[in-house]
């Protein structure tokens, strides 16, 4: 309420209200517009990209559907299901973007200290969100919203890197890592700093694996504004269509953008 200059007297629009004004900005296409008017904001205070850029994506989940494999098969082809044309109800219910995925995370620590070497896999259905940060300041420059199956490494090259940045410098992880984003990447004047991978069915040399983990230290801080989206925000996407989900991933950035500025500037007040 503090950071709308409301009180508790005044009155406060209901979520009707809310989601009407979302659905005029989805209209609109406004939230680009308002996300770089508030990059501009943040040039003119001094805090111009700096030191490089890290790259990242994290899965956002939506609301389950439950379709029939035809159904699923028709909508991965680009078609509406039979059926749903002649149901504008049911149509308007079904997020025809959204896709399911494997999510790869590491299971828990033992009781006795040890890690198990196995993965956990996780079905996750949803979408998914691309940043590109500066490493100086950790502002959110570029972003992306797809569905949750698209892969990491092709939208390396779909605007996610900027070349305003004053170092030329790119962190990535290995999913990143391709003849075709190195060769990108070189000839539009950056530098690659994406992991390396293993190499195929032999043990990682050594300086490689000091190379990634020195890489990884830097890369890492993409995770800490993730981190801070998902706790402050509960990202999540109840509304149907990939229009509505960046829609929905788009505020948040801008709103992760305006609180790491505010953090700064009291930082700044208070040295």
């Amino acid at each position: 309420m503090r950071f709308l200059g409301l009180r508790l007297l005044d009155r406060v629009p209901d979520t009707k209200t809310v989601w009407l004004f979302r659905e005029r900005l989805t209209q609109a296409g406004a939230i680009e517009r308002l996300f770089d008017r508030f990059e501009a904001t943040l040039r003119n205070a001094g805090y111009l990209p700096m030191s490089g850029q890290i790259v990242d994506a994290t899965l956002v989940a939506a609301s389950k559907q439950r379709n029939t494999n035809a159904e699923k098969a028709d909508l991965r082809a680009g078609r509406i299901p039979e059926g749903w044309q002649d149901k504008p109800a049911k149509l308007s219910q079904k997020d025809r973007h959204a896709r399911w995925t494997l999510k790869f995370t590491k299971e828990k620590r033992q009781d006795d200290g040890t890690i198990p070497a196995t993965d956990l896999v996780i079905r996750f259905f949803g979408y998914k969100s691309y940043i590109s940060i500066d490493r100086k300041f950790r502002f959110i420059r570029k972003w992306k919203t797809t569905d949750a199956a698209a892969s990491d490494g092709a939208r390396l090259r779909e605007g996610l890197l900027y070349k305003t940045n004053t170092a030329s410098s790119v962190w990535a992880d290995t999913a990143y890592r391709s003849k075709a984003n190195e060769d990108f990447m070189e000839k539009q004047g950056f530098v690659s700093k994406v992991h390396r991978k293993k190499p195929h069915l032999k043990p990682m040399p050594r300086h490689i694996q000091r190379s990634n983990a020195g890489k990884s230290v830097i890369r890492s801080r993409v995770e800490h504004v993730f981190a801070d989206q998902k706790s402050q925000t509960g990202l999540f996407i109840r509304t149907v269509g990939i229009t509505p989900a960046t829609m929905r991933i788009g505020p948040a950035n801008i709103v992760y953008n305006m609180r790491r500025f505010l953090f700064l500037e009291r930082i700044s007040a208070s040295a």
